[in-house]
């Protein structure tokens, strides 16, 4: 399935390759006056003409009358200067001015948007203020192989109609090799089985990295609770990293990742229906995978780059249980922050650290054993070949930790037998990989100074 955009394009590669008007829309399933339409615009416009035009409508038919637009501005001035002379509180915006209109008009009213507008009309507002965070040396891994180091994230849309949809990608660091799965919702039991998933295609890496969303962590209500996402990777053998609160750049890959993902599967395309959209997914995953367009991999595929060495996958019969698992000998790491209390927050519980730096960036380490847990504080990532143990303590735990039982690989699949030979590429599918592949260099500056 391609998108509107890619289709228009692909019209345009097939016309300036010499195919006629009626061969292009016998071979796009269209009519020649649509790929006559695109002709002329892209004649017009160039590339740029290809892309969707907005279908709101050119004029508004409702504008409130003037007294109304007058009111909104009084009441705004009157809002500011009780605020400035303290004698109301500093709630200035538009859900302010619509409550004191309440009082003001008979009937209705204008909604905070319009009021909104309307303020920015008369000038009447000014630019919000962000305080620059100040920046925050975090450690991070740093792998230079496959299978060290999977990121997972969660971003979400809306399918035609509103119904909201949960999208968890993942992706292999080093080979940059994707997947991902549409969910109704992001609870535990969706993110334990997407992580299933990732380990069973992806392989079980080294290290599998997840943001702090309750269905990753286990909740933010009780202290040391160790939730099923956490109990899982024990269980298969992989040392999950939560990244830090509210800093997605530590979690980067995966971030610009789904940049690409929004771009090839979500622009310009309706869908209605959690299988549209992991059938459209799944044709951008394997044009990704198939595609050299990064710059990091020197025109290789995240495909062969991924299984140049043999990934150890879970079993393709591993059944999660719907039971509570037992805790397993293991790690798990959290990279945080020292906040000014001279604590770090982990598993919703506060641990103090000696003599370290105001807002410094610490890795957390949890040690699971036979004879019980430990925590302990670094100054680096457990990478890093001189590091601190700046303090240790003892983890509560009130279960047994029972010893890891490694599962047995999957047979490793060759990656002939995953790669798609060219010469049984449909002909539009070709001008589909091309068209990602350009778009994807055009990028490939901004991946290459970070990825």
């Amino acid at each position: 399935m391609s998108t509107l955009l890619e289709e228009r394009q692909a019209a345009i590669h097939l016309l300036r390759a010499g195919y006629s008007v009626d061969q292009v829309a016998q071979q796009l399933n269209r009519t020649p006056r649509w790929v006559r339409k695109w002709r002329k615009r892209f004649e017009a416009e160039g590339w740029q003409g290809l892309a969707g035009r907005s279908q709101a409508p050119k004029a508004h038919g409702k504008r409130w009358p003037e007294h109304v637009r007058q009111l909104v501005a009084q009441t705004r001035s009157e809002l500011e200067a009780a605020a400035a002379l303290g004698t109301g509180l500093k709630y200035i915006g538009g859900i302010a001015i619509r409550t004191r209109l309440k009082a003001k008009l008979n009937g209705a009213l204008p909604s905070v948007p319009t009021i909104e507008r309307i303020l920015r009309e008369k000038e009447m507002t000014r630019p919000r203020c962000k305080a620059t965070p100040a920046k925050i040396a975090y450690p991070h891994l740093k792998p230079t192989q496959p299978h060290e180091l999977c990121q997972v994230d969660i971003v979400p849309h809306f399918l035609t109609g509103g119904e909201r949809v949960a999208c968890f990608n993942a992706i292999d660091v080093v080979s940059r090799n994707p997947t991902g799965h549409a969910y109704a919702r992001r609870r535990s039991q969706d993110a334990a089985e997407f992580l299933v998933h990732v380990w069973q295609t992806l392989g079980i890496p080294r290290y599998t990295q997840v943001d702090n969303e309750s269905c990753f962590s286990g909740g933010f209500t009780h202290k040391h609770v160790l939730g099923k996402v956490v109990r899982l990777a024990l269980q298969v053998g992989t040392e999950l990293v939560f990244s830090p609160v509210r800093h997605p750049e530590s979690n980067g890959y995966i971030e610009r990742f789904h940049q690409d993902y929004d771009k090839h599967v979500w622009e310009d395309i309706y869908l209605e229906s959690r299988e549209a959209v992991q059938q459209q997914a799944d044709h951008f995953f394997r044009l990704y995978r198939h595609s050299r367009h990064h710059s990091r991999l020197h025109e290789q595929m995240p495909l062969e780059v991924h299984y140049r060495t043999a990934p150890h996958c879970l079993p393709a019969d591993f059944q999660l249980s719907p039971n509570k698992l037992p805790l397993y000998e293991g790690r798990i790491h959290f990279i945080r922050r020292v906040r000014r209390d001279t604590t770090v927050s982990v598993l919703n519980a506060a641990w103090q650290v000696p003599n370290s730096p105001l807002d410094k960036g610490v890795w957390v380490t949890i040690d699971l054993r036979c004879k019980g847990a430990t925590l302990a504080i670094y100054d680096a990532a457990p990478d890093v070949a001189e590091r601190t143990c700046l303090v240790t303590y003892d983890f509560p735990l009130s279960e047994p930790v029972q010893p890891h039982i490694p599962h047995h690989a999957t047979p490793t699949v060759t990656l002939s037998s995953l790669t798609l030979p060219d010469g049984i590429l449909k002909l539009g599918e070709k001008v589909v990989l091309a068209t990602f592949n350009h778009t994807a260099r055009l990028t490939s500056r901004l991946l290459s100074g970070t990825m």
